[in-house]
């Protein structure tokens, strides 16, 4: 026999795919929200229960009555949630953010070259609110989640893509295309490396966790694809789903400007989570591999385009200014173009242990397999 299971937001991006898994499952679902963004894709069984999860007093009223087996906490106030739903439920599984780790939103604070590589979910979290208020408040909740629900279990989301999305960073490349522009600006290559989670990928991974209650009481989760892609890789993908190619045009990180919205961060450091506990204990595995979620998601903005200047190109704060970007393009091309040869008298090479293009000779030309 299924569950008693209250989803709190249930609407949104992952909420979709997470509640009707939860049907499919033979749960029985109800959703708390506000009203404002019915899906036609959550299925006709589902209850709704209509308020908004910012109300204090509704939240307590709301949690007073019916009682359900597990929660679901995935927008409101969660401090909030889990007081009001102290002792009235099974079991609370909450969602929050990675900017709750110490330098995810401000790279220096972790040292050195940023943060490490992947980041566990032992590392160091934000203390001081005068470094970060946002990751602060973060850390504070997530010790409310679990000083009213130890048995809780906690998943840290990092930037979601994929349809429906408020903040589609790949707006800011399938514009581009739709405009007819053939060159685009990265930092450094567009080397960066920032980790993001797949609408339906993060649903299964809630999925897994509310599945095996047991195999993670009182644990937090770094919850993303299993792939991270860099950002270049990001725009090749899109590109390629919508029949387009880029010239890509790679400038210092402190002159490519017009590569912020992309890097979503005022750095060209690498945020990378380490999956490693998910996939041990919940055996995470993508359902959807980033190329083809891009590709998916790529092709959905195309058919459902943001209107220009609205809340979404507000969000991304990508001007789309192409004259600007053009006449970066064209200094930088110039600048390189008349930038004097280094005059080494040995020239700096790639190490005798390099056997790529441009490397070390071949001892013996004549050698054969």
């Amino acid at each position: 026999m299924g569950e008693r299971v209250l989803v709190i937001g249930g609407t949104g991006p992952t909420g979709v795919p997470l509640v009707r898994g939860l049907v499919e499952r033979g749960h029985e679902v109800t959703i708390l929200h506000r009203g404002t963004h019915e899906s036609e894709a959550t299925p006709a069984e589902v209850r709704h229960i209509h308020l908004d999860p910012y109300d204090e007093g509704a939240l307590r009223e709301a949690a007073e009555g019916a009682r359900y087996d597990t929660v679901i906490a995935m927008y409101g106030r969660l401090r909030r949630i889990a007081e009001a739903w102290a002792g009235r439920t099974g079991r609370l599984i909450s969602v929050g953010g990675v900017p709750a780790y110490r330098g995810w939103m401000n790279p220096v604070l972790a040292g050195p070259g940023g943060l490490p590589i992947p980041v566990p979910e032992d590392a160091p979290l934000v203390g001081d609110p005068d470094e970060d208020a946002k990751g602060y408040r973060i850390v504070r909740t997530e010790q409310a989640v679990f000083a009213h629900h130890p048995t809780a279990t906690h998943i840290r989301y990092p930037y979601v893509y994929g349809p429906h999305q408020l903040a589609p960073r790949e707006w800011c490349v399938v514009r581009r295309v739709l405009d007819g522009r053939r060159r685009i600006v990265v930092a450094d290559q567009g080397l960066t490396l920032h980790h993001h989670g797949y609408t339906e990928n993060l649903a299964h991974a809630l999925l897994l966790a509310f599945e095996q209650p047991t195999r993670c009481v009182g644990r937090i989760y770094n919850a993303a694809d299993d792939q991270v892609l860099t950002v270049r890789q990001v725009i090749d993908t899109v590109a390629a789903a919508l029949g387009h190619t880029f010239e890509v045009v790679s400038l210092p990180y402190e002159l490519a400007v017009p590569a912020r919205p992309l890097l979503m961060q005022p750095a060209p450091e690498h945020r990378v989570l380490d999956l490693s506990r998910l996939r041990a204990d919940l055996g995470y595995r993508d359902l959807v591999p980033p190329h083809e979620a891009l590709a998916h998601t790529a092709r959905w903005l195309a058919e459902h385009p943001p209107e220009p200047g609205g809340p979404e190109e507000r969000i991304l704060t990508d001007p789309f200014d192409y004259p600007a970007e053009d006449a970066l393009m064209d200094a930088w091309t110039t600048l390189r173009a008349g930038f004097p040869e280094p005059a080494f008298a040995t020239a700096p090479a790639y190490g005798l242990a390099y056997s790529g293009p441009g490397g070390r000779p071949r001892a013996n030309p004549d050698f054969t397999a």
